[in-house]
């Protein structure tokens, strides 16, 4: 096996089972840092042996094997071994045996709530918005610095230091590893909710590599937010993201064609669409609504809503996705909505009006790094007829995002013009 392949592989790997192992590692060690770090050396472990051994038949098996011998490592030594036999009830003289148990069955237990009490914890209020974000992201969601850069439009170093100061600010306060009580959970909830669909976006469009969607990215989210309503029941805005996530997945095998090519929602053939997923969506979206239909999540599944009706691309009601734009633009100002709201505008309205909207977005300059709103100038001078600033626009967006999907879509709207 050629060592590219094997790193492909790991990567692959760490991605599905990252959170797992943190999750089991952290109810056993108490802190996140400490997890995290066990989980890396067993892949750093297989980073070194997988080349010249060979992928394992169980790999995701083989790196919770690892981890659980470096966790009994570390509980053998040491103050952590004094607390964690005290935890236990046992005296530090206990057979061996018996402790290598319990450790092996907090770590074979299935995994639960675990991952949830570790999103509440990457959650904490003790760190900042944007600490909160980057932390779980990475645990939870297994992506990289890069990756979580580039979803925040923040540079990678920036992001680097939010992650090692939230490891170290969870740790110096003691951040039990348990669900938060009954009176403090509607205050913590917006922020997970943020990174739940954080997750889910990286799954749904991925920011990088050769991948147009990373599915299991999004089977995650979408776990996460069901347990949040079930737990949840009277939160609109937790069943307004489900809906959300719900509506979104359903395109999930219609966004992908022959060869990993990406395809653009008009573009998608509907009949591949998943029609569980949508009436599973537009349930839990009537719920939301029933509850307050006035939430930025409850809002954006009432968008995917008007696409899941559409039983054709050119039945979908356009002039309703925009005034939902301009509703969640009232309660939630972000360039990005506007950006959105310029499309379904130009679809509803023609692309000389939205054109306008872009333009200003342009001079305003939040957006000068995001690769989709050139992407989306350069689509409206073409239906103008603009074809060589649309091409500008498209090469600019080639050259702003990491993709390699979304590059031959940009690299074909630029001989389409010619």
């Amino acid at each position: 096996m050629t060592e590219a392949l094997a790193h492909r592989t790991i990567e692959t790997v760490w991605r599905m089972e990252s959170a797992r192992i943190i999750a089991g590692l952290m109810r056993l060690v108490g802190d996140v840092g400490t997890a995290e770090d066990l989980a890396q050396d067993a892949m750093l472990s297989a980073l070194q042996k997988w080349p010249s051994s060979g992928i394992p038949d169980n790999p995701g098996a083989w790196l919770m094997a690892a981890a659980r011998r470096r966790a009994i490592d570390l509980l053998r030594s040491g103050s952590l071994h004094e607390r964690k036999h005290a935890e236990l009830g046992y005296e530090i003289d206990s057979q061996e045996r018996d402790f290598t148990r319990d450790v092996d069955a907090a770590l074979d237990n299935p995994v639960g709530d675990d991952i949830l009490r570790l999103v509440f914890i990457t959650c904490h209020p003790v760190l900042s918005r944007e600490a909160r974000v980057a932390l779980t992201l990475r645990l939870l969601g297994g992506l990289t610095t890069e990756e979580i850069a580039r979803a925040f439009l923040t540079p990678a170093p920036t992001v680097a230091q939010r992650i090692v100061r939230a490891r170290k600010k969870l740790a110096d306060s003691s951040v039990a590893f348990e669900l938060p009580a009954t009176e403090d959970l509607k205050d913590r909830m917006s922020s997970v909710l943020e990174v739940i669909y954080l997750i889910f976006n990286e799954g749904y469009s991925a920011t990088h590599g050769d991948d147009w969607v990373r599915p299991a990215l999004c089977e995650d989210a979408l776990r996460l937010g069901r347990v949040l309503a079930g737990i949840s029941p009277d939160d609109a805005e937790v069943h307004g993201l489900v809906a959300l996530m719900e509506l979104q997945a359903s395109r999930l095998r219609a966004r992908v064609g022959s060869r990993g090519k990406a395809v653009l929602l008009l573009d998608q053939d509907r009949s591949r669409w998943d029609q569980l997923l949508i009436r599973r969506g537009l349930a839990s979206l009537d719920r939301a609504t029933s509850l307050d239909a006035s939430g930025a999540y409850t809002l954006q599944a009432s968008i995917a809503a008007c696409h899941a009706r559409a039983i054709e691309a050119s039945d979908t009601d356009w002039p309703r996705i925009a005034g939902l734009y301009g509703q969640l633009a009232e309660i939630m100002p972000s360039a990005i909505v506007e950006l959105n709201r310029a499309v379904a505008v130009g679809m509803a309205f023609g692309p000389e009006p939205a054109l306008d909207l872009v333009d200003r977005l342009v001079e305003e300059g939040s957006l000068g790094e995001y690769h989709l709103l050139p992407a989306v100038r350069g689509d409206l001078l073409m239906k103008l007829g603009r074809q060589p600033e649309a091409a500008e626009e498209f090469r600019k967006a080639m050259s702003l995002t990491r993709n390699e999907r979304e590059r031959e879509l940009l690299a074909e709207r630029i001989e389409q013009g010619r």
